[in-house]
């Protein structure tokens, strides 16, 4: 007959999954030395890369119908040196960007949010993760969308030291690589505050998981224990890209062979092609914002061609077709990785950032939105042609926003804005128009409340962009006011990020069937659920669509 602590063992042993590899993991104590292994493999492994970090805040409020509600916000984006553990270098989006990020300048390295701290939360523990600092007790195996995790329960051991991790963590089964880290570093004080945190990695490779999202939340709107320690209740999340910076398919393309036919070579032209000086103006145009679209990929701002771009396109044709317009060169979309809610021109080029397509409701909102830039590219609102030198392109990192000030004139702005409207009263989206108009309502009411979110980092303001009154509504419209219309998503509502090569892809969540008045968190943070998948090799290039993301139910339509 086993004894207690024996039978123990054997049913712990049985519930974890088989080692894939040659050599089989055959006690807890091995599979937590591996886990151990990867994990300071995996600290070591990221020194490597400087990826953009973004930090969004939102202070919380209570409130009748929803529960609460923003009310106050703080942002941050910089630039990672991993190497160097948690450092960042801010990117300043003004003058005085240091009093818009995190509280001011006397502020910035406060008790209250210092942004390396929640960087950190990318790790376990970057000093002393192993089994002299932690305990660790297996839970249970789960599954985080496709990949099989074992999950553990992790605590600091006696006397191990203040800030070690307490928590919950999920690593997959085949490399046993931590996937998901849910809990708090422990010892908080007075003038030190430890935040809930769930940090999740996503694979870009056979043995290459990387750090991508960050939820934090901490305090009650209801607690007032929650006021008297200091600090107000608040929510945050920190996204994480351009591990890559995009060089890969530029040196895939070098190191391509292209062998050509000596008869399709032509050194010398049969018919005249100068260009006339029009066409050479255009083209310099053109060159001037090839070369910011170019730079700002670069840099991992601006996201490379993909889906998304598409779907801006079509609703581009849509407009032009009924109203009449030939644009030429044809407009083009891109996006803005950052979650700040902004649109803007560059020459032909519409930019509009991943949060303002994230929070639109439908295509009608997105019609008026690109129905704005539209107007100023048909009323010839031209970009500062100095870009077509390659020279003018070069600034330092943190100086980006400032060199590359895309803003219009309040005069463009409001024309632009009135040929918007005429624009989108003639295509076929003006029959929804209706929750265009509450969307810019909602947006314009509510901006007091996150005035770092509708901050634009290199455009304007998107709640100034629509002149039209309610009185001009069409009367056919056979919309009807309701309390389950939505005025305006969560961020992260529509758009998924693939870190690695920073391509975007359109959520394919199921539409929710009921959602209450709590339920619906117009430009609000909410928590994050990742289907987590595997990809079939380290080309993460080659596969945007290793990872899709699921909003809570309710969470949008």
């Amino acid at each position: 007959m086993c004894s207690p602590k024996i039978l123990l063992v054997v049913l712990v042993l049985s519930t974890l999954p088989r080692a894939t590899s040659a050599h089989q993991l055959t006690s807890p104590d091995e599979v937590t030395a591996k886990i151990v292994a990867q994990e300071q493999a995996e600290v070591q492994l990221l020194r490597q890369y400087t990826p953009l970090v973004e930090t969004y805040i939102q202070y919380l409020r209570a409130d009748n119908q929803a529960g609460s509600v923003p009310h106050g916000d703080k942002y941050f984006l910089g630039r990672a040196e991993l190497a160097r553990g948690t450092e960042l270098e801010p990117l300043d989006r003004t003058t005085g960007m240091n009093q818009k990020l995190f509280g001011g300048l006397g502020e910035f390295f406060s008790v209250e949010f210092v942004p390396r701290g929640f960087l950190q939360m990318i790790y376990v523990d970057l000093n002393g993760f192993d089994v002299n600092h932690y305990r660790f007790e297996y839970v249970r195996r789960e599954f985080l969308g496709d990949v099989r995790c074992l999950v553990f329960d992790v605590d600091p051991l006696p006397k191990s030291g203040k800030g070690r991790f307490v928590g919950r963590i999920w690593v997959e089964d085949q490399g046993y690589h931590i996937v998901r880290i849910n809990g708090a570093y422990g010892g908080s004080s007075l003038v030190s505050n430890y935040f809930n945190f769930d940090s999740w990695r996503i694979n870009a490779g056979n043995n290459l998981w990387l750090p991508a999202f960050i939820y934090s939340e901490e305090g009650s709107v209801n607690d007032k224990e929650t006021r008297n320690i200091g600090y107000k209740a608040f929510r945050a999340q920190t996204r994480i890209w351009g591990y890559n910076r995009g060089h890969t398919r530029r040196e895939q393309e070098l190191s391509k062979v292209l062998v050509e036919k000596s008869a399709q070579i032509r050194d010398q032209s049969e018919v005249a092609n100068d260009y006339s000086p029009l066409q050479a103006e255009r083209s310099w145009e053109h060159q001037a914002e090839d070369n910011v679209v170019e730079r700002l990929e670069q840099q991992g701002l601006l996201a490379p061609s993909g889906e998304v771009d598409k779907v801006l396109e079509t609703v581009i044709n849509n407009i032009e077709v009924t109203n009449g317009l030939d644009i030429q060169p044809e407009v083009r979309c891109r996006l803005l990785m950052t979650s700040t809610l902004e649109s803007l021109t560059m020459g032909h080029t519409i930019v509009l950032s991943r949060g303002l397509i994230d929070v639109l409701p439908d295509e009608a909102s997105l019609a008026a939105i690109l129905a704005h830039e539209i107007g100023h590219i048909v009323l010839g609102h031209r970009m500062d042609s100095k870009f077509g030198f390659f020279d003018n392109l070069r600034a330092n990192e943190k100086e980006t926003f400032r060199h590359f000030d895309l803003a219009r004139t309040a005069e463009e702005e409001r024309a632009a804005s009135r040929k918007g409207t005429e624009l989108f009263k003639n295509s076929p989206y003006s029959k929804s128009q209706g929750t265009a108009q509450l969307f810019f309502q909602v947006l314009k009411d509510r901006s007091k409340q996150i005035p770092n979110l509708v901050s634009p980092n290199l455009g304007g303001r998107v709640e100034a962009n629509w002149v039209m009154s309610p009185t001009e509504f069409s009367t056919g419209s056979n919309e009807k006011t309701s309390t389950s219309v939505i005025a305006a998503l969560p961020l992260g509502g529509r758009i998924k990020i693939d870190p690695w090569n920073d391509q975007l892809r359109m959520l394919k969540s199921k539409p929710s069937v009921a959602i209450a008045e709590s339920e619906k968190m117009p430009f609000q943070i909410t928590h994050f659920l990742f289907y987590l998948t595997r990809q079939a090799d380290n080309s993460a290039s080659e596969d945007p669509d290793a990872v899709a993301t699921k909003l809570p139910s309710g969470s949008k339509p």
